[in-house]
């Protein structure tokens, strides 16, 4: 089946495009998954064929509305950044030793740790093969977002070192990690349907901060859900001992009614499930919560003026429409 944008798209011709732009980048990503190795085409098409959001190619569509959405180049460039997405999802499983993804095993549980790195290089390549038919700045783009998906990984690996600001670790390794590919997403599909060069600057602006904003709201989720809204099992992140903005919140406090909580959160990996329920509770219950909805709001805001700025079309609305939608996505 293939996604929909996860707003109404008002607009018929708008909606239209974007559900066309769609089922060609599901046919684009399953080609590019070909090859004559049997084991690597099917651990290739593991993840694709478990679904996903496909919020990056939406991102290139909707962006390409500003100028010549038909362009030739911009369904090939939402594949490619769909690609560099999935290539990361196999490369983190195996570093994180993850059993699940999608609702699926993980490649690497599947298949092992050497066939999921394998695969995630071999998408990697893919993607570089189609946007080195796209030009000189896709290259360029692709390779600088590369550079910083990378460097928000290894500052995640390591985690804040002594003496840095943990908030200022936090938003580094979120902006690299996650809203550098969707910036670039929306600067492919500005770039590569023509349109003119400070829309595509704006929008990529937008897009980079919206995705801080979606990934601080899958944050919160993590805490607050009662079921795997966020496509993972609730408190993971507390679990695993990876922090994330309402524990920073809270790891702040001095006040003695938090002793706990801190303690708690403090001690790193909470595997052991009375400990884990216990620190659940007290963190869904601490103002660190409205903390980080009002960091998500913030984010949130900053995409949603860079898009006010831009021509007043469809697409405008359908992106003021996924800033209302992250805000409500954090309860």
């Amino acid at each position: 089946m293939v996604p929909v944008v996860p707003v109404e798209l008002s607009d018929a011709a708008l909606a239209g495009d974007v559900a066309d732009g769609l089922a060609l980048v599901e046919d684009g990503l399953r080609e590019a998954a070909s090859t004559p190795n049997e084991v690597l085409a099917e651990a290739s098409r593991h993840l694709i064929d478990a679904g996903g959001k496909r919020l990056r190619p939406a991102l290139v569509l909707l962006a390409a509305q500003f100028g010549s959405p038909r362009d030739e180049r911009v369904v090939p460039s939402a594949v490619a950044i769909e690609l560099t997405h999935l290539a990361t999802l196999y490369h983190d499983d195996v570093m994180d030793g993850a059993a699940v993804r999608r609702g699926v095993p993980s490649a690497n549980a599947r298949w092992g740790n050497a066939v999921a790195v394998l695969t995630g290089d071999f998408l990697f390549a893919r993607a570089s093969e189609i946007l080195a038919g796209l030009g000189a700045e896709a290259i360029r783009i692709q390779a600088q977002t590369f550079g910083r998906l990378v460097n928000g990984q290894r500052a995640e690996t390591v985690g804040a070192q002594p003496g840095e600001d943990p908030f200022a670790h936090y938003f580094g390794v979120v902006t690299d990690k996650t809203a550098s590919l969707y910036a670039a997403a929306g600067q492919f599909g500005g770039l590569l349907s023509g349109a003119p060069a400070g829309v595509t600057d704006r929008i990529r602006r937008a897009c980079g901060a919206w995705g801080v904003a979606y990934q601080l709201s899958d944050d919160l989720l993590d805490v607050a859900s009662e079921t795997a809204q966020s496509g993972k099992t609730p408190g993971t992140d507390l679990r695993e001992g990876v922090p994330t903005l309402p524990m920073l919140h809270a790891l702040r406090s001095s006040s003695p009614s938090d002793a706990r909580l801190v303690e708690l959160l403090r001690a790193g990996e909470l595997a052991e499930p009375a400990l884990h329920a216990e620190a659940l509770g007290l963190l869904r219950a601490h103002p660190a919560m409205e903390m980080a909805r009002a960091d998500a709001r913030r984010w949130a805001g900053t995409a949603r003026d860079e898009i006010l700025a831009l021509p007043d079309i469809p697409a405008r609305a359908a992106f003021e429409a996924l800033c209302e939608f992250v805000v409500e996505r954090t309860g």
